[in-house]
C-alpha cells in the first residue's frame, strides 16, 4: 500500500481511508481490552464518527448520536443523564431531517490519539480530537444542542 489521504479526517496514512479505518480499529481493540483506554471510547467513537460521515453518518438518527454525542460530551457535562436520554429521544423517532455537514472536519485527527504514549495522554487526545471536531461544525451545533436539550426535556417513557 502507498500513503494516500483519508477521504473523511484528511490524514495521510498508508491506504487512505481504508488505513484511517484500520487506525480506527486498531483504537476500538485497544479500547476494549484496557479499561484505562476504555474510559475515552465513546468519545472516540463519536469523533472518528463525525469525521467520517460518508460511513458513519449517513442517516439523520446516526448524525444526532453521533454529534449529539460529542455535544453532550463538550456542552451538558454537568447532565450525567445527557447521553442515555439522547440515545432513548432518538429510538423514539424525533429526528427526522439531517443537516448539511461541512467540508472541513477538524485539525485533530485519529493519529493524534494514536500517537499518545500512555492511558492519559490518550484520554487528552481524544479529548482535544473532540472539541476538534465538534469546533468544525460551527453550524449545526444550535442543532445539536437542540437535539441533546430536547432530549432532556421529554418526558420519562414508562
Amino acid at each position: 500500500m502507498t500513503p494516500a489521504v483519508c477521504g473523511g479526517c484528511g490524514i495521510t496514512v498508508e491506504g487512505g481511508t481504508d488505513g484511517c479505518r484500520a487506525i480506527f480499529e486498531e483504537l476500538l481493540a485497544r479500547d476494549f481490552s484496557d479499561v484505562r483506554y476504555g474510559r475515552v471510547h465513546r468519545l472516540m467513537v463519536d469523533a472518528y464518527a463525525v469525521q467520517h460521515p460518508d460511513a458513519y453518518c449517513k442517516s439523520a438518527k446516526s448524525l444526532a448520536a453521533h454529534l449529539g454525542g460529542l455535544c453532550c460530551a463538550i456542552e451538558f457535562t454537568t447532565r450525567a443523564n445527557a447521553l442515555e436520554a439522547l440515545r432513548l429521544w432518538i429510538e423514539r423517532g424525533h429526528v427526522t431531517a439531517k443537516p448539511p455537514l461541512p467540508a472541513a472536519r477538524g485539525a485533530v485527527t485519529i493519529a493524534d490519539a494514536r500517537a499518545a504514549a500512555d492511558p492519559v495522554a490518550y484520554a487528552d487526545a481524544v479529548r482535544r480530537w473532540a472539541r476538534s471536531a465538534w469546533d468544525a461544525h460551527p453550524a449545526v451545533q444550535a442543532t445539536a444542542r437542540g437535539w441533546v436539550t430536547a432530549a432532556l426535556e421529554a418526558p420519562a417513557r414508562r
